[in-house]
């Protein structure tokens, strides 16, 4: 497919790709993000497109995996991302307010777990806490990805099995 072709089909899309997009997110903001996101991923992976296929769901595809990307990102970056005295006073709502003693105890307790983690695990789990994605952690740490990913894995289950307690 040449540049004009491809262009072609990009201006008689855009209309339909903001408006799913505003339906996913419902917001403007928001949704001009996804498009944006999505325009840049269908111009990177233009390579990939078949002729004869259908553009406007090739790229609709594409921006329905990039929004279901991020708001499982966000869910689950949403919860690892809040304070700790937070999170354990929404699950308990029915102990008193009054044991911010033990909150700072068992805040201490999972630093303490994290730091006692081996470098090899810790340096990738804290990097991926902090909302670094896999690629940028790999690049980082001049690992392979999937490397990442695996002490990403274990450094959860280790962390699951020192903190049973606690759940």
């Amino acid at each position: 497919m040449t540049d004009q072709e491809f262009n072609k089909h990009i201006s008689e899309t855009k209309i339909v790709f903001t408006s799913v997009a505003l339906k996913f997110t419902s917001d403007w903001q928001d949704a001009q993000d996804l498009l944006q996101e999505t325009m840049l991923r269908v111009y990177r992976s233009r390579d990939s497109f078949q002729e004869g296929t259908n553009f406007k769901n090739w790229g609709l595809m594409i921006m329905r995996n990039i929004f279901i990307n991020e708001y499982r990102k966000r869910k689950v970056r949403g919860n690892l991302m809040r304070p700790v005295e937070l999170t354990a006073m929404t699950e308990k709502d029915e102990v008193s307010g009054n044991d911010s003693g033990e909150q700072r105890l068992f805040a201490n307790e999972i630093s303490s777990v994290i730091d006692g983690l081996d470098k090899l695990y810790s340096v990738p789990f804290s990097m991926f806490y902090q909302g670094y994605e896999y690629q940028e952690i790999a690049a980082h740490l001049r690992l392979p990805i999937g490397t990442v990913k695996s002490r990403i894995f274990t450094a959860r289950t280790k962390l699951k099995e020192r903190l049973r307690q606690y759940a």
